[in-house]
């Protein structure tokens, strides 16, 4: 039969009219032709919107992309290596991911990149130094140089996405190249968004899927180091919404919405995984950075001196303005059992779901 029972079905789909376009489906932009959504809302819609994402492989980026693309936004992804954006195609609907090779100290690929966007993200950032990046080169000089390209094209809008505890006087070096980077952009592009996320934990992080594998590391300072984590779905939702808002030219503050020591990070995580405590010692921060520096002598990226370093600083005590950007932060308790789960062995898989109850605050005593 030409005609099947699946054809008719899919009649009334195909009538029925997409409705009709309102104001609100155009959006004007200085220097660049205006921005008209259409069609049915969702992953299958085309806002008009094109956003940049430099830094779309990594953590955050990937979770960027898709909350993007799922919202009918054309996303370009520059990336490095074929293999690293290749999971990032799937993301949105077709043609709605465009791929492009670029160099963070080539200037034409990275205008090739932002030359027909109207918003740019920049979510590149290395958590240690190799022979051919420092912090520097990509903190610094490489975010400077996004920002510079991307005003001279023209494009109306900017987020860089910065650290929580970037501070030109801490004692981090990764920190303090996040704080002269933010100074760089702000030089060339006075109009940007600077968003601060903290401490992230997710699938792929080096948070909290890393504590039981290496907790020695996080024992450092007696475990009393504070840290504000904050779910990296929250700060990729925050940071897609800004791309539906009035251009915000200040510094967004996206901590966690509660500050914990590592000491209780460690004790959430066994009693979630149902393994014992560790029996690590806590090594002074002298033979820590010892064996840091030693360990770079390895080809596989090591605990660094500064990583080292970063598990003495205490994440800054910011308010965040989530309110800002329309995103309630979810506590880590909330979440943790989904990237810690595996560490359970095969008798405990299933076992119920246990939180530690939380210290006392100074406050509370």
């Amino acid at each position: 039969m030409l005609l099947s029972s699946a054809t008719f079905a899919r009649l009334p789909r195909v009538a029925t009219p997409t409705g009709r376009r309102a104001v609100h489906d155009l959006l004007a932009l200085p220097d660049k032709p205006s921005i008209i959504s259409y069609g049915p809302a969702g992953r299958s819609a085309v806002t008009g919107h094109v956003a940049t994402v430099f830094g779309c492989t990594g953590f955050l980026g990937r979770y960027l992309v898709s909350k993007l693309a799922k919202a009918g936004t054309q996303v370009i992804i520059p990336y490095r290596d074929e293999d690293e954006k290749r999971h990032l195609k799937v993301t949105g609907d077709l043609g709605q991911i465009v791929s492009m090779e670029w160099d963070i100290r080539n200037e034409e690929q990275i205008a090739e990149c932002v030359r027909h966007s109207d918003i740019v993200y920049n979510l590149v950032g290395r958590d240690y130094e190799t022979k051919n990046f420092t912090f520097d080169d990509v903190h610094v000089k490489g975010a400077g140089r996004i920002a510079k390209v991307t005003a001279s094209v023209g494009v109306p809008r900017l987020v860089h996405v910065s650290h929580l505890n970037a501070s030109s006087t801490s004692t981090s070096q990764f920190y303090r190249s996040k704080a002269a980077g933010e100074t760089a952009v702000r030089e060339v592009f006075p109009g940007s968004t600077i968003v601060r996320p903290g401490p992230m934990f997710g699938h792929e992080d080096k948070f909290l899927t890393n504590m039981p594998l290496w907790p020695i590391w996080w024992k450092l300072n007696h475990g009393q180091t504070k840290a504000r984590p904050v779910h990296v779905m929250d700060v990729a939702q925050a940071l897609s919404n800004l791309n539906g808002m009035p251009a915000l030219s200040r510094t967004l503050a996206l901590p966690g919405p509660s500050t914990l020591t590592y000491e209780y990070l460690l004790e959430l995580v066994s009693t979630l995984t149902y393994n014992a405590p560790s029996r690590a010692p806590v090594l002074p921060k002298r033979v820590a950075l010892v064996l840091a520096r030693a360990a770079q002598r390895i080809w596989w990226p090591a605990l660094s001196p500064d990583e080292v370093e970063r598990r003495y600083v205490d994440d800054a005590d910011t308010p965040g303005d989530w309110a800002l950007v329309g995103v309630e932060p979810d506590e880590i308790e909330n979440h943790a059992i989904t990237y810690v789960r595996r560490y359970r062995s095969a008798a405990n898989y299933i076992r119920p779901i246990v939180v530690p109850p939380r210290p006392l605050t100074t406050v509370e005593q």
